[in-house]
């Protein structure tokens, strides 16, 4: 991430992302030593007030984009948190995504996966 940042990338963050993020990294289903919720939150909020991060909400278009992706594409109820997230970047006009989930947004055929 830093070479991103060292070339001038922006870096753009919905708050469902923060939200997934303290939820995943304060399971102790998933990691030997997950990290206390304080600790998650801190650096949650400390990525978002990041300067190099643009602040991306959902609105009409990314919802109404999530609802056209979930129905065109047969999606189940395990991708409707994805298909909002992609639909909110789209609407913001992102096309390239740093995640280590490439596949989940496959499917949708809108965007350039950069694994982190």
């Amino acid at each position: 991430m830093a070479a991103l940042v060292a070339a001038g990338d922006r870096f753009a963050l919905a708050p469902q992302v923060l939200a997934e993020f303290i939820h995943v990294v304060t399971d102790a289903k998933r990691f030997t030593a997950p990290l206390s919720m304080d600790v998650a939150r801190d650096l949650a909020q400390k990525w978002w007030t990041a300067h190099e991060v643009t602040h991306i909400l959902p609105g009409d278009a990314a919802v109404a984009q999530f609802f056209a992706w979930h129905r065109d594409h047969g999606l189940g109820r395990k991708r409707i948190l994805d298909t909002l997230l992609a639909a909110t970047y789209r609407s913001a006009g992102i096309n390239s995504l740093l995640t280590t989930n490439a596949n989940d947004f496959a499917i949708l055929g809108e965007f350039q996966c950069v694994m982190p």
